[in-house]
């Protein structure tokens, strides 16, 4: 475990110097919202490597966005693969703190997921966004400072059967404890002159999970690059890599492309 901590602590040096950045991360979501009033589409696909035989794992998921107001937003999702599983799922953020001053910011919030899911289970890995029936419950902690954003993240999540087909077998864990860390740094543009300026960002995430009755437990570390056009579409590429596991999972390595678009001010309030 000491040269994963090693990375950890290299990698966190390299990309949080003292150097405006977008704290929108690839793998994780920040502590900031979507702008209050305005709607998101986003289409996420994954393409894991798969262990058990040569082939590749395909995922959609495709989610409607809602930023309800400037400390609340919501996600509804649906899950879709190559393997016929299916399902869907809710997601809210609730921002709770916010300290904000010249060039640089630190948030906090709360968030929830709840899933449904007819795939069979085929892992000792728990995951509601795509995989298990079941809860997540977390808190995020995100800084900005100049061109570096910086957040960290503990979630508390339970599987459920799948369905009253695909239950959980009778020894494997259901209760995980999940953590991330993530940095990003604006690279493009040098210097803001307008909103329609093209945007590109780099980022590492390093994601983990422990299951608390066994103990085993993986760590990934995720590179991404992030481009943003006009304020308003975003598009992300990113490849995820598990640097030590010991637990069954059935396709923990592969890339993974999303595109999303921002709708501003169509849910606007009505005047009395």
């Amino acid at each position: 475990m000491k040269p994963i901590l090693r990375s950890i602590c290299i990698f966190s040096f390299l990309f949080t110097g003292t150097v405006y950045s977008q704290e929108l991360f690839v793998y994780t979501e920040p502590a900031s919202n979507m702008p209050a009033k305005s709607v998101g589409i986003r289409v996420s696909n994954w393409l894991m490597n798969d262990k058990t035989e040569p082939s590749v794992n395909y995922q959609f998921i495709p989610e409607i966005m809602w930023g309800v107001n400037r400390n609340l937003m919501l996600h509804a999702e649906g899950f879709f693969n190559n393997r016929n599983v299916q399902g869907a799922g809710v997601y809210a953020k609730y921002r709770f703190f916010t300290q904000d001053a010249k060039n640089r910011h630190f948030r906090m919030a709360a968030y929830g997921r709840a899933a449904v899911n007819n795939g069979v289970i085929d892992q000792e890995a728990v995951e509601t966004n795509g995989n298990n029936s079941g809860y997540e419950l977390g808190l995020i902690t995100t800084g900005l400072l100049h061109k570096d954003a910086l957040s960290a993240s503990v979630s508390y999540e339970r599987a459920l059967d799948n369905g009253k087909n695909n239950k959980i077998p009778a020894a494997q864990e259901v209760h995980a404890v999940n953590y991330s860390v993530s940095v990003g740094r604006l690279i493009l543009p040098k210097k803001y002159t307008s909103y329609g300026q093209t945007n590109f960002n780099i980022m590492l995430e390093m994601l983990g999970q422990n299951l608390t009755g066994s103990g085993k437990m993986f760590i990934d570390i995720a590179p991404a690059v992030q481009f943003i056009f006009n304020s308003q579409l975003r598009v992300d590429i990113g490849y995820r890599k598990q640097l030590y596991g010991n637990m069954i999972r059935t396709a923990p390595n592969g890339f993974m492309i999303r595109a999303e678009y921002l709708l501003f001010n169509v849910i606007s309030s009505k005047k009395k």
